[in-house]
């Protein structure tokens, strides 16, 4: 078997050699434990693989439940007679699938359907491999989230994180509040040319997912193992439905939907307070959020429902007499202890609807959080209120900033950044490993506004991020570059761009910190453009 991306745990050749051809396989014969994932498993294996496959023929392709194997588990068993496939869960029958179609285009132009005799057998190292797709900051459409988890599956990556809500934009209908949309989905306008400039351009930004849209991209997504968790972010990054009612701030302020993605340009401007919080001080914002809430869980089956909870200013809470009412009526020490309480009532709510809420690490500034709640852990510098909240038994996801923001310039965060990544560099020694649920990495669109550039900041960082969720085992960063490039045929296929090597490795530090200076303060492209691309 080649060596692919993800790597199998386990992959052992057959001593006397031989294979067999794929494209002698005219039938399929899949369990019917694993029928929400059989659709696509017959599509991929006939593009090219096989045959057109009927239930019956002479060379049957065998894909068998296993009760042994775990979830997400397979094993591939491959002699000159034939391929038989045991996995554990519908997943792991799609992966087995995805694993022979990756190991027939690695390193060629052209398809090689035969397989060398052996075994594989393989399982992910964590159950949480996702992709946050920030759609609040530009909008993509279904037509590009339905691309992006075709790739998803073939990296077996296995949760979209769909950021919907933020100061920029709301893209998900709610329809009991019918302005979310009608006005907190545009702004005419974007900044421009990185977090230090003041430029804007003329550009007007929309869009949102009608609830039926967003459940046929969810049961798109689950037909290719891949769970779809919404963000809706509360109590901050709240200004876009603020601007639709502006009854859910503090202070009833008639604001447009933010067009600038940091402090720069409304600072020039004198507004001190453009970043709010809305007030959970007023019933009547629980109830909006509780409504929100009903409509969202409606539409997203999987288990989770994440509020981002992050960067929540609180100036405003201490001059609003509802929000110090609350406090001294709940007996709370200060605001900081007001937003843990805020979040302990979400996700009590979300519990009692089968979800467990998880929120960005800034949710622990409070010292009253419940221990249910998931932690993603993005910040920069270490928290140690993570490390405490794992050691209290408390779960986290891992998207450590300088691994996995995929929004930032290559030269700042090489490649090898992310497939050099282990959760011991971040104080998580191996006796907590199990309270990691996975990593995911973040692609936050401020300054991606188009598919194609999307695609730039996202590939080859997927097939590393692939590699560290997936494969366990030890590292070689020269020879997954070398699986890299033998990869590009199959970003080929689906027509997708991806970073130069010139771009990805970055490894002359002159240049690397140029082009850092370029991109926050002058030219956002700048990366982009030495790709070759046009903006």
């Amino acid at each position: 078997m080649k060596e692919i991306i993800p790597r199998p745990q386990s992959c052992v050749e057959a001593r006397k050699g031989g294979f067999y051809d794929m494209a002698q396989i005219d039938a399929l014969d899949v369990d019917a434990k694993f029928k929400l994932t059989a659709p696509v498993i017959t599509e991929i294996l006939e593009k090219g693989l096989c045959k057109k496959l009927g239930k019956e023929g002479k060379n049957v392709l065998k894909i068998g439940y296993a009760a042994e194997l775990s979830p997400q588990s397979y094993r591939i068993e491959v002699d000159e007679n034939g391929i038989n496939i045991s996995a554990g869960d519908p997943a792991g029958a799609l992966y087995a699938v995805q694993t022979l179609r990756v190991g027939s285009m690695m390193g060629t132009s052209k398809l090689d359907t035969k397989v060398p005799c052996g075994k594989v057998n393989d399982y992910p190292r964590y159950g949480w491999r996702g992709i946050l797709l920030d759609e609040s900051r530009h909008f993509f459409g279904e037509e590009e989230v339905k691309k992006l988890l075709d790739v998803m599956s073939m990296h077996k990556l296995n949760v979209l994180h769909w950021h919907l809500t933020d100061d920029q934009g709301w893209r998900i209908e709610i329809k009991k509040y019918p302005l979310l949309t009608e006005i907190g989905s545009k702004r005419p306008r974007s900044q421009i040319h990185g977090w230090q400039s003041t430029d804007v351009d003329d550009v007007p930004v929309s869009g949102y997912y009608t609830q039926e849209k967003i459940k046929e991209i969810v049961a798109y997504a689950a037909e290719r193992g891949i769970s779809v968790i919404p963000e809706i972010d509360m109590p901050a990054h709240f200004a876009a439905a603020m601007a639709a009612y502006p009854w859910l701030a503090c202070r009833e302020l008639k604001r447009d939907v933010h067009y600038y993605f940091g402090g720069k340009i409304p600072l020039s401007q004198g507004i001190k307070d453009w970043n709010r919080s809305a007030c959970i001080g007023k019933p009547t914002t629980l109830e909006f959020i509780y409504d929100v809430i009903d409509e969202v869980c409606e539409l997203f089956p999987a288990p989770y429902f994440h509020i981002g909870g992050d960067e929540a200013p609180k100036e405003e809470w201490k001059d609003c007499p509802a929000c110090q009412e609350l406090i001294r009526s709940l007996g709370l020490k200060n605001e900081k202890q007001l937003q843990g309480w805020f979040i302990n009532e979400i996700a009590k709510y979300v519990r009692e609807k089968g979800r467990r809420l998880i929120g960005w690490n800034e949710v622990l500034e409070g010292d009253n959080l419940e221990n249910d709640v998931i932690v993603q852990y993005w910040t920069p510098q270490k928290d140690r209120k993570v490390i405490k909240h794992v050691k209290k038994g408390g779960n986290v996801i891992m998207s450590k900033h300088k691994y996995f923001y995929f929004d930032m310039p290559y030269a700042q965060y090489p490649l090898r950044n992310t497939y050099m990544f282990n959760p011991y560099f971040e104080g998580f020694i191996s006796m907590y490993d199990n309270k990691v649920k996975g990593i995911e990495g973040a692609l936050w669109t401020e300054w991606i506004s188009t598919p194609s550039k999307l695609e730039f900041q996202l590939f080859p960082r997927m097939e590393a991020l692939a590699e560290v969720s997936w494969y366990g085992g030890p590292k070689n960063f020269k020879k997954f570059l070398q699986r890299v490039k033998d990869y590009i045929p199959l970003l080929d296929m689906y027509g997708l761009n991806y970073a130069k090597e010139e771009i990805y490795r970055a490894v002359n530090l002159f240049s690397r910190l140029n082009t850092i200076r370029t991109w926050y303060g002058g030219n956002e492209n700048v990366e982009y453009e030495k790709n070759d691309n046009k903006y």
